[in-house]
């Protein structure tokens, strides 16, 4: 059975966003600041499932559109960079 974390979207006073990551299984949580810093968390927690893990997206109602499509561009850039060999 897969490990469940879950990935909450919050926006900071200032109008930037950061990703709350949370593991259910071990009640530990972090907040990330960058897409690099949350796939890091992610691949580190991960490794105690042997990666088995599914991650559920949601986000605070104060964050805007803009801040979730700015989440969406840098995990596309992400995959890219990581699909290319760059990380």
């Amino acid at each position: 059975m897969s490990a469940i974390f879950e990935a909450v979207i919050k926006s900071m006073p200032n109008g930037k966003w950061y990703i709350e990551l949370r593991d259910k299984e071990s009640d530990r949580s972090v907040e990330c600041f960058s897409i690099d810093e949350f796939a890091k968390y992610l691949n580190d927690w991960g490794e105690e499932y042997s990666h088995d893990v599914n991650v559920v997206w949601s986000n605070e109602e104060n964050v805007s559109q803009i801040q979730i499509n700015e989440v969406r561009m840098e995990m596309m850039e992400y995959e890219n960079r990581l699909n290319s060999g760059e990380i």
